[in-house]
């Protein structure tokens, strides 16, 4: 009678032993797979706004700047009074010169330069292709080229032929569907631009 006793205290214990280890191992084992759950710290940062500094590109003409946000190559470059001035010469032959499509122009970049207002120098535009992704070519040369014998400078996306004007404006009887996009952005000060956050005010 006195070994069953000892017996079953002794399976008692064993019983509680191994139950409190288990719920030990298993809230470890789920500690990983709750933080899965969890966006990484490249996630988080993936969609935060991004700062570059443009005053590099007054000092060397045709410079273009590449800064990638949301995993997107964004071109930030200076147009000369020149491109500017073509711009509007340029719109019976594109697709959408409004900029009529929301999805790839912010309301406050929705003009033949597509900028900000005042700010029409400066071009901020992602480089992604919007047939398949390919990212084009710049081209800023006001000259003819072989896929263009009227070309006034812009890019040229050699996966499929598509074209688009130094404002990111898609030609006609191009593979690509509309115009690269425009991100959000501001500038912070004179040679600051913010991307991933709009101008204040803006929609």
């Amino acid at each position: 009678m006195a070994n069953h006793e000892v017996n079953t205290g002794r399976r008692r214990f064993l019983t509680a032993t191994t139950a409190v280890v288990g719920a030990i191992g298993a809230g470890f084992a789920a500690v990983p797979f709750v933080t899965s759950f969890k966006p990484s710290a490249r996630a988080k940062t993936a969609g935060a706004p991004v700062t570059v500094n443009i005053s590099k590109i007054d000092n060397e003409p045709g410079m273009r700047i590449i800064q990638q946000w949301r995993g997107k190559p964004v071109w930030v470059f200076k147009r000369t009074p020149e491109q500017l001035g073509v711009l509007a010469s340029l719109n019976g032959r594109l697709r959408d010169p409004n900029s009529d499509n929301p999805d790839q122009t912010p309301d406050f970049a929705r003009n033949e330069a597509r900028t900000i207002k005042g700010k029409e120098n400066i071009a901020v535009i992602v480089g992604i292709c919007t047939h398949l992704g390919c990212s084009p070519s710049f081209v800023p040369e006001m000259v003819p080229q072989p896929f263009d014998s009227e070309w006034q400078g812009g890019f040229y996306c050699p996966c499929h032929q598509s074209r688009f004007d130094l404002a990111g404006r898609v030609f006609q009887g191009v593979p690509a569907p509309s115009n690269l996009e425009i991100p959000p952005y501001h500038f912070a000060d004179g040679n600051t631009i913010i991307i991933g956050v709009a101008p204040e005010g803006a929609a």
